[in-house]
């Protein structure tokens, strides 16, 4: 059984057990429990479920596990001949969260 969930604006395929890494979730801590009620689909064998936009009454329920710094990322710009250099670099953060339930 799986469900394909939207958090903060991106989907991921959520299966019980399993580990995703989404963006950051704000005002959370490390065990602290999280539910999705944005469920845009529900597989469980041949029995699936589609929403319009979500599946009523379909909510996935996860623990926070931890965040984690994505790769570190270098920006440069760059104009021939007019001595313009710049660069610039960005780190993203992430959560990691463990599904426990798919209720649906």
């Amino acid at each position: 059984m799986y469900a394909l969930v939207e958090i903060l604006g991106k989907q991921y395929k959520a299966e019980v057990g399993k580990t995703i890494q989404v963006d950051r979730i704000a005002d959370k801590a490390a065990g602290d429990a999280v539910e999705f009620a944005t469920v845009l689909a529900v597989v469980d064998g041949d029995n699936v479920k589609f929403g319009a936009p979500y599946v009523e009454g379909a909510k996935v329920v996860a623990s926070l596990e931890e965040e984690i710094k994505g790769d570190k990322i270098r920006v440069y710009k760059f104009h021939k001949r007019k001595g313009y250099r710049r660069t610039q670099g960005h780190r993203e953060k992430y959560s990691m969260i463990k599904v426990s339930a798919i209720n649906a």
